[in-house]
């Protein structure tokens, strides 16, 4: 049973999953029963975005928010909804808020900043050891800094997604973990979850830090 915060920021750099786990989360979040809104904030990386499962989101009843200039042709412009404040001011919703992957994309979460007061927000951080620019704890603790100080909002947990796409064994979650322990330990944030697939998650010890969340992989087709 998730029992994070009503609001859940979700950051990552490029490649980590970030969108992936907040796809998952409201997923999950919907089939509980709870009613659920999934904002996309990221108006700079035009791949993998969550707005492009709106189809699906909205057959499970998520609201979805994302671009102001709906439907529009052949367009794609870096503009967020204003839709985007009835759910964060509506406390019967579950908010979750996915972020641009690095200081310029965070810049949209800035403006949103009087609605996340202390304690009524969770902002996680999820970490992919497999790619270059967190691979490393300092490389990891840059990322999350430089996001909390432009977003104005701090990071309270940390998310293990190191993967290698479908090609995830258990030695990369592992190695992963080792990554999380070391920036957890750094920054005094707690591991919030493992996630991976869902065959992986059933050979994972289960006595890791952090609460093991088995996802699907929604946002690549089969093929990809």
């Amino acid at each position: 049973m998730l029992n994070d915060h009503r609001v859940k920021i979700i950051i990552g750099h490029y490649g980590s999953g970030k969108t992936e786990f907040a796809v998952n989360y409201a997923v999950k979040l919907a089939k509980s029963g709870k009613k659920v809104a999934l904002a996309d904030l990221d108006i700079v990386n035009p791949y993998f975005r969550s707005r492009e499962k709106e189809e699906m989101l909205k057959n499970l009843g998520i609201k979805v928010i994302g671009s102001s200039i709906e439907r529009s042709t052949g367009v794609d412009l870096p503009a967020i909804a204003a839709s985007i404040l009835h759910p964060l001011q509506d406390e019967s919703y579950e908010v979750i808020l996915d972020v641009g992957g690095d200081a310029v994309g965070a810049r949209a979460l800035g403006r949103y900043a009087r609605y996340l007061k202390k304690e009524s927000y969770d902002m996680f951080a999820v970490l992919n050891a497999n790619r270059p620019q967190t691979s490393e704890v300092e490389g990891a603790i840059y990322h999350i800094k430089t996001i909390e100080d432009t977003a104005r909002a701090k990071v309270t947990g940390i998310v293990n997604n190191t993967h290698l796409l479908r090609e995830t064994k258990v030695e990369d979650v592992l190695k992963g973990q080792e990554l999380a322990k070391a920036v957890s330990d750094r920054l005094n944030i707690p591991i919030k979850y493992i996630s991976t697939l869902e065959k992986v998650s059933k050979k994972l010890p289960q006595n890791m830090e952090g609460t093991l969340f088995p996802i699907k992989m929604y946002m690549r087709e089969s093929w990809m």
